[in-house]
């Protein structure tokens, strides 16, 4: 008797507690619910490629946790009050989380093979041809400057740089936008080897780099990013925020008395910032904004953007062989996006696989580290014509 009583109390709390998730699908309609699941399910997806796949985990596991929170009916998460769009208001409208991730960014680069072999760091500039193609491509299809200008900065393979500048210029896709930079960024050893190997040939991809470190001085190396900071800053005035603290976190890096600081810049810093960055931006993925046909086309342009980056920074190396003496291994152009250092070591695993004797990791390394500087500048100039 006691446990038929018991039954019955179970089965009306369950009816009871089904009836209460049924009344949150009430009021939306069957679209919205299917959606709504789509997203659970990307969500889920992105939460897949992080643990399994290890493709930026850091990111992508919040990004798709945050992903399922913001796309439950009547999600406490989100609305005026919700913990996803204080953080949002407190951490990505005001640029604060991509540019505190920047300090930790600035904190793990070395500049030092860059500034031992300086020309490379036109391959770096060469590199970022991506971005104006798709922004170019994006304005004939979306037809608003602003939003083109925002989508084209997915080929600054700079996550932070693509969400201060989607951010700055008022872009309604930061989602997506955001999704396309950092998934790319995770699939640069699947995206560069084809377009490296359709644009050399297998002589190219040959070339040996002999590298003589030049000894670069201490001073040198904390007059850097004071002095880049300050060029920047005088010719792309929107850059100096961006470049600025990049640049400040490299400048611990290098002062040498600031050890600890350093370290925990590029550890707890830059971990604790990527985590919460992952979680906002999950804000801006409700179904509601997120699923529509310009999501799959922002996707194809952010695709679009890494292969030209590739092409046009190896394209760059070719040209610069037909002029030069000593010739490179244009393989290393393809470094100068800036997925720091996905890019460097592609490259360079190309060139042991060809050649188990070509080491090219120092000159990938300079002209990835290259990269970064450019991509930055290339947001300010950006944010400057467009902000």
């Amino acid at each position: 008797m006691f446990n038929s009583i018991n039954f019955a109390a179970a089965g009306k709390s369950a009816g009871g507690i089904f009836s209460f998730i049924l009344d949150n699908f009430a009021e939306m309609s069957a679209g919205d619910v299917v959606k709504m699941i789509a997203m659970w399910i990307i969500g889920g997806l992105l939460i897949f490629l992080a643990i399994r796949k290890e493709m930026e985990p850091s990111l992508l596991l919040p990004m798709g946790f945050g992903a399922i929170l913001c796309n439950l009916p009547n999600s406490g998460a989100i609305g005026e009050d919700g913990v996803l769009t204080v953080l949002y208001q407190a951490g990505i409208r005001n640029e604060l989380f991509p540019l505190l991730l920047f300090v930790g960014i600035g904190a793990m680069i070395d500049f030092e093979p860059m500034l031992s072999n300086p020309k490379l760091m036109m391959f770096g500039a060469a590199a970022q041809f991506g971005i104006f193609m798709t922004m170019s491509l994006a304005a004939l299809l979306f037809g608003n400057l602003d939003e083109a200008a925002a989508i084209g900065m997915i080929g600054a393979a700079d996550g932070p740089t693509a969400i201060v500048v989607a951010n700055a210029l008022g872009s309604s896709q930061l989602g997506p936008i955001t999704v396309a930079a950092y998934s790319y960024m995770a699939l640069v050893p699947i995206i560069q080897p084809p377009v490296i190997k359709l644009l050399t040939t297998r002589k190219e991809r040959l070339i040996r780099m002999e590298y003589k470190p030049q000894s670069v001085s201490k001073l040198t190396k904390i007059f850097f990013p004071i002095f880049v900071t300050v060029i920047a800053g005088l010719v792309a005035p929107g850059s100096v925020s961006l470049v600025g603290f990049l640049m400040f976190g490299n400048l611990l890096r290098e002062c040498g008395v600031l050890g600890s600081l350093s370290e925990t810049a590029q550890n707890v810093l830059a971990n604790l910032i990527t985590l919460f960055l992952g979680l906002t931006v999950a804000s801006q993925m409700r179904y509601d904004l997120f699923l529509h046909p310009s999501t799959l086309l922002i996707l194809a342009l952010g695709l679009f953007a890494f292969v030209f980056d590739t092409a046009g920074g190896v394209l760059f190396a070719k040209l610069y062989n037909v002029f030069a003496k000593n010739k490179i291994n244009p393989m290393i152009g393809a470094a100068g996006i800036s997925a720091f250092p996905m890019s460097s070591r592609v490259v360079h695993k190309m060139a042991l696989k060809e050649d188990p004797q070509n080491f090219i990791l120092m000159q990938s390394v300079a002209v990835n580290v290259s990269g970064q500087i450019a991509s930055v500048i290339a947001g300010g100039l950006i944010l400057g014509f467009f902000g």
